[in-house]
């Protein structure tokens, strides 16, 4: 049985560092699918955007926050001049998008990305190299934020290769710390 996208538990990686994003914060959850992420954080207190271009993802999504049916590969940014306290994205990547998720970042807000990388052709999909990052493509694209936690590699379980990425974008003269002792559960 295939799930649908969204639909799984939510990513450990997400719920490992959604601690860092501001009480009550607005989350963008870029290419939500189903609402694994939103639900989840609209459960820890967060007001939670989804954008996806699937109807029936859109439609489900909408008892856990605010849903934005769009095509962001193929038309127009529709979040123009809107910044989040935080984005996720997971299992996610379309690179011509990056400047505008940046731009989306809010001062102090916190990127949480995660997302297939080189390697995974070998044992499954996705398989082409359009959709997976090259080695230390994510820290290259954050290298205007401040990287909290950094990975790339193999992962077990499930098996793929993956890169994951916290990352926060400073605001001028901030010296206010990071939050690293909590970590919520899934």
């Amino acid at each position: 049985m295939r799930l649908v996208h969204g639909t799984e538990a939510p990513s450990s990686w997400v719920c490992q560092w959604a601690h860092l994003i501001a009480p009550g914060g607005r989350v963008l959850d870029v290419a939500c699918g189903h609402g694994r992420h939103m639900q989840w954080l609209h459960a820890q207190g967060f007001q939670v955007v989804g954008v996806d271009r699937q109807p029936e993802a859109i439609a489900h999504v909408r008892t856990y926050g605010e849903a934005l049916l769009a095509d962001i590969e193929n038309g127009p940014w529709p979040l123009a001049g809107q910044q989040f306290d935080a984005l996720v994205v997971t299992n996610y990547l379309w690179r011509p998008l990056w400047p505008r998720l940046l731009e989306s970042l809010a001062p102090g807000g916190i990127l949480i990305y995660e997302t297939f990388a080189m390697g995974q052709e070998t044992i499954g999909k996705p398989s082409r190299h359009e959709f997976l990052l090259r080695p230390g493509e994510l820290l290259s694209l954050c290298q205007s934020l401040r990287v909290i936690a950094y990975e790339d590699g193999f992962q077990p379980s499930p098996p793929r290769f993956v890169q994951h990425i916290v990352a926060r974008r400073e605001s001028s003269g901030d010296s206010s710390p990071v939050r690293l002792a909590l970590s919520l559960e899934c």
